[in-house]
């Protein structure tokens, strides 16, 4: 018996950097804030519910955690109607981390779906993408800034 195929968005990434340094990116704001949102009420912490904030679009999520496995696995349920998100943390080399992200639970039709599958797609690639330039080499590329800057009015 085969298992059931995943029905949802996924994106991944290799990160040039040990699996515990790229989890902790995920789960402490003082890192996250430099690559996705701007600002959060706390760490990610199995059972917690956080706010996640882009201050620039005026936009939050309150985010509950319910499953962290420390340098292996997050799973949160966010948005509304709720979404599921894992993020996998897979150590390839003790210096070598491959990131996978998966979101699924869409409740939606038609062109919403679409657009949804679109949406998460590609916010979930400028996450890895941002993750990956802050974590390798430093630097901040203000991605989710920029990817909607005539929203947020810059």
């Amino acid at each position: 018996m085969s298992a059931q195929p995943f029905t949802g968005v996924e994106a991944q990434m290799l990160i040039r950097k040990p699996v515990a340094m790229v989890f902790r990116a995920f789960t402490d704001p003082a890192i996250t804030t430099h690559f996705w949102f701007t600002h959060a009420s706390g760490m990610l912490e199995k059972g917690k519910t956080v706010t996640w904030e882009w201050r620039m679009y005026g936009v939050l999520s309150e985010v509950h955690v319910r499953e962290l496995i420390p340098d292996s696995l997050i799973v949160i349920e966010w948005q509304e109607p709720p979404l599921t998100v894992e993020f996998m943390f897979e150590a390839l080399t003790a210096d070598t981390t491959y990131v996978t992200i998966r979101s699924y639970g869409f409740q939606l039709e038609g062109d919403a779906l679409i657009r949804a599958i679109n949406d998460n797609t590609g916010g979930f690639t400028t996450v890895l993408d941002g993750l990956k330039a802050y974590l390798e080499h430093g630097i901040e590329l203000n991605l989710v800034a920029d990817k909607f800057a005539r929203k947020a009015g810059a």
